[in-house]
């Protein structure tokens, strides 16, 4: 006989719809904090990247009781890039809730998780969010919902929704818009009418699925998954239907559950709920745990190849060692190695003859974010130009293709589509209704690097992207990358306000006076599209005569401080990106001009 009656639910939602603030109002009115408790807002968004740039990149779980019914609540990332994860946690959930901006609507983000979630037979319930909006329609996005749900084929069922209204970020949630605000009364007493706990299976043979995973220090590799049958306990010997068709053994050392943000040590889990298990080092997800000789294997988890590749090599610059502290070959390979254990959509080879590693990701964000904690932890590296991951099949070159799904006001849309042709992109559906355009393309993902940063610029950052891998295609020919030059320091040493300020003529600068530089570090972009030697250390000759107004201090035009991302995407094939904890710098992969002259000799023999 089961203890207890479990639900599991996942929010799904776009970005900064206000999902992680819902799971924070959650936790607050189950009493998860304490009253004297600083609590912090987008408590699940325990990564300082999440916090930083708004949105959640790991999905992550955590509890709360009502009714004597445990509540199980994971909040699911909601970019692109991680929508693997969003499928497997998919898989472990009773019901999703749905929240939706009371004036944006749904947006391209929700579709492809929406979908899955109503492919998987679940059935949702809507939850308007920030109807304390001026400008919120909450009416009309009930139906824009509707007609969502009619376009993803939803059964009639699924169609039967339940409607709430909300304020996430004071608890609130209502039935009816004009209700009385009673906290989260509401939203937990829909969720308890519209979905069944979890049946007693627990007399029958375990069957748990491994749907993702962590580390510990101590511990080693954590399995995440639900138990679907039986129960589970500390110690038990297990029988495992591995990935590749094959029945290992293992051992169980710990059972973890959630009880409240915390992970509880527990004897034994019951079906229903979502554990962790520690103690099998080798789990992966997908695989399938049971009792000996009585393991029943679930349908295998597809995690999605890896679509882009750069290479991870030690900070040769003149800087090296500076600011970080793991800048070796053997810190890089330990630190991939940690990242393999529970970023199952990341391959890691080493580069024969180089102090680095070939390393294949999901996208840009993807492997950029995998940077920018490496850097956080002081370590150092150097990365080269992103390349798309190509296949060969019957003699024929095949490349990714993405489907991208955009909404933009409507005096945008001309410089959206303009740019996409270019990038060897093929319009699939246009159409508008009011003030905004929605276009679904086919682009290749080669043409989608570094779009991001200019889209926003040319929609002034109202327009919303969406992409998702669709197929391979064949190979779609060339497509225009930058043509501009750079300018490349000549000298080691201190820029000068007077260097600069020549420069500035001619070039976009990305630095400032009293920035240390180096030789074969790029400082700036060429108005030209040929690359210019040029020497950022020179400073004013001194003369006794003082000339009217020339000693003035010298203004500049401000230099473009690029993020990871944008350098990663602006370099060449012969330019590296150096990263370290206090600086992203460009730099030419050879450093002297003697270097660059030779090899380019050599390649025009060649």
């Amino acid at each position: 006989m089961k203890s207890n009656k479990i639900i599991n639910i996942a929010v799904i939602a776009h970005v900064d719809a206000g999902k992680s603030t819902l799971v924070d109002a959650f936790l607050s009115s189950s009493g998860v904090f304490r009253d004297n408790e600083d609590i912090v807002d987008c408590v699940m968004d325990s990564n300082d990247l999440e916090r930083e740039r708004g949105i959640t990149i790991y999905s992550k779980n955590c509890s709360v009781m009502y009714n004597d019914i445990k509540i199980n609540i994971v909040d699911t990332p909601g970019h692109a890039d991680f929508s693997s994860e969003v499928e497997r946690i998919i898989k472990t959930v009773d019901t999703v809730i749905l929240l939706v901006d009371s004036s944006e609507g749904p947006m391209p983000q929700t579709r492809f998780v929406l979908n899955k979630s109503l492919e998987m037979g679940l059935k949702p319930i809507l939850l308007i969010n920030k109807i304390d909006k001026q400008d919120q329609r909450a009416e009309e996005v009930v139906d824009m919902v509707f007609d969502l749900f009619v376009d993803l084929n939803a059964n009639d069922e699924q169609l039967n929704f339940p409607i709430l209204y909300g304020i996430a970020k004071q608890g609130i949630v209502k039935k009816e818009m004009d209700d009385e605000p009673n906290g989260l009364i509401p939203l937990f007493e829909t969720i308890l009418g519209h979905v069944d706990a979890y049946p007693d299976l627990t007399e029958e043979n375990l069957q748990l699925q491994i749907s993702s995973l962590a580390y510990d220090d101590y511990l080693g590799r954590l399995g995440i998954g639900r138990v679907y049958k039986g129960i589970i306990k500390e110690g038990q010997t297990v029988d495992i239907a591995k990935i590749d068709g094959t029945i290992g053994k293992g051992k169980v050392s710990q059972i973890f559950v959630y009880r409240g943000l915390s992970r509880t040590s527990v004897k034994e889990a019951e079906c229903g709920d979502i554990v962790v298990i520690s103690g099998i080092p080798d789990i992966t997800i997908g695989e399938t745990i049971g009792q000996i000789d009585k393991v029943e294997p679930m349908e295998m988890i597809h995690i999605d190849e890896p679509t882009l590749s750069m290479n991870f090599l030690v900070n040769s610059s003149p800087f090296a060692g500076q600011s970080g502290k793991y800048v070796t070959t053997r810190h890089l390979k330990a630190r991939l190695e940690k990242e393999l254990e529970v970023n199952v959509g990341l391959r890691v080879e080493p580069i024969e003859g180089t102090d680095g590693y070939k390393v294949s990701g999901r996208g840009e964000l993807h492997l950029s974010i995998l940077m920018e904690n490496m850097r956080r932890e002081s370590y150092e590296l150097s990365a080269s130009k992103p390349e798309v991951i190509m296949r060969r099949e019957n003699g024929k070159l095949l490349e990714p293709i993405e489907k991208v799904i955009i909404s933009v006001p409507q005096q945008y849309s001309g410089a959206v589509i303009s740019k996409l042709n270019v990038r060897k992109g093929v319009m699939e559906s246009m159409s508008g209704e009011g003030e905004y355009t929605d276009i679904e393309y086919l682009v290749p993902t080669r043409g989608l690097l570094g779009y991001a940063s200019e889209f926003i610029n040319d929609t002034r950052g109202e327009g919303t992207l969406v992409r998702r891998f669709e197929r391979f295609e064949e190979y779609k020919g060339d497509i225009p990358q930058r043509t501009n030059g750079v300018l490349i320091s000549q000298f080691d040493g201190e820029a000068m306000g007077y260097a600069l300020n020549n420069l500035a003529e001619r070039a976009e600068l990305f630095i400032e006076p009293g920035t240390k530089v180096y030789e074969g570090m790029v400082i700036g972009l060429n108005s030209r599209n040929d690359d210019m030697t040029v020497n950022p250390t020179k400073a004013k000759k001194q003369t006794n005569v003082r000339a009217s107004g020339s000693d003035d201090a010298i203004k500049l035009p401000p230099a473009k401080i690029m993020s990871l991302e944008e350098a990663l995407v602006f370099i060449n094939d012969d330019e590296l990106v150096e990263i370290t904890p206090d600086a992203i710098r460009i730099r030419k992969k050879l450093l002297t001009e003697l270097e660059r002259k030779r090899f380019r000799n050599q390649s025009q023999r060649a």
